[in-house]
């Protein structure tokens, strides 16, 4: 069960992700939550290093997806700004979501990566489809009290599979 808990890659966030390492995996597409790993939890703005990150993607021809479970207003007010497409109320760890965003961005699992601030939904979730998994660190400490809870199973888990909780780690 562990390891699909395991990221394949552990980074502090998503302008640590080079675009032509993803290049150099076979990566074609993303999967990308939103919630603490575009924007800060609940917030609309995309910050300066993020837009900047998004436009690099697009020079490699990496194509981009938001997935996230919250609402529609929330998800494609951030996915419009960055001219991405997005899939709410994705219910992650489910594999709809993931199929749903793989379809819109027209790449497969073997060439798609999941980017996201949770084991539980985005680790898990990529994991369970056999994609390939980033996982970055949350950009605040402010979150729905659902995610507050599961971050403490999360540390349970960065202990039992020797992984550096909240270092900046490639892997």
């Amino acid at each position: 069960m562990l390891s699909y808990l395991r990221p394949n890659m552990y980074v502090e966030s998503l302008d640590s992700i080079s675009p032509m390492q993803l290049q150099e995996l076979g990566i074609k597409g993303l999967i990308i939550d939103l919630d603490n790993t575009v924007t800060p939890w609940n917030a609309m703005e995309v910050g300066p290093k993020v837009t900047r990150w998004f436009k690099g993607l697009k020079q490699y021809g990496i194509k981009c997806c938001v997935a996230s479970n919250n609402s529609e207003h929330r998800v494609a007010g951030v996915a419009n700004a960055l001219g991405i497409p997005f899939v709410y109320k994705a219910k992650k760890p489910r594999r709809r979501a993931f199929h749903q965003a793989l379809k819109v961005i027209g790449t497969g699992i073997n060439d798609t990566a999941v980017v996201g601030d949770q084991l539980f939904t985005d680790v898990l979730g990529g994991n369970r489809l056999g994609m390939y998994t980033i996982l970055v660190l949350p950009i605040s400490k402010r979150e729905w009290i659902g995610t507050r809870f599961m971050r403490c199973l999360e540390r349970l888990v960065f202990w039992a599979m020797d992984l550096p909780e909240g270092a900046k780690v490639r892997r």
